[in-house]
């Protein structure tokens, strides 16, 4: 068969990354009977989502080698840590995927061809977080 034909559909590209890190929170302004209200830990698994209209050589919308040092920032400030005591926020999934957004595009997104999209947080594999950052 020739490939040649087929044609190349018209759209937007779009990628994801995983990346984890272990760390323990408590969430305090809870009713005291609820059970996030004590310290307690997840196997945090956080998802970078990017876009990009065309793909760079040798067609990536971003070389995930390019995301290390996302990864580099959750191990060495995130991972085994308890997230109440050093974040400037309550540590909800939500606030905690805003922040990463944040980070991410104030730290790697200058450097990087595409743009980020989305974070998504999950703390367990049937409950997540999503923040989708506007203008992209």
């Amino acid at each position: 068969m020739d490939f040649s034909s087929v044609p190349l559909a018209s759209g937007v590209f779009t990628i994801g990354k995983r990346f984890g890190f272990e760390a323990g929170h408590q969430l305090p302004r809870l009713p005291p009977g609820h059970k996030c209200a004590r310290q307690h830990g997840h196997s945090y698994e956080v998802e970078v989502v990017l876009t990009a209209p065309l793909l760079e050589e040798p067609g990536f919308v971003t070389d995930f080698g390019a995301l290390a040092p996302f990864k580099k920032f959750l191990d060495n400030e995130l991972d085994h840590r308890n997230l109440h005591e050093i974040l400037p926020f309550e540590p909800t999934s939500e606030r905690l995927a805003q922040f990463l957004a944040g980070w991410f595009t104030q730290n790697l997104q200058p450097a990087i061809p595409g743009r980020l999209v989305s974070v998504l947080v999950r703390e367990t594999g049937s409950s997540w977080a999503r923040f989708g950052v506007e203008g992209q």
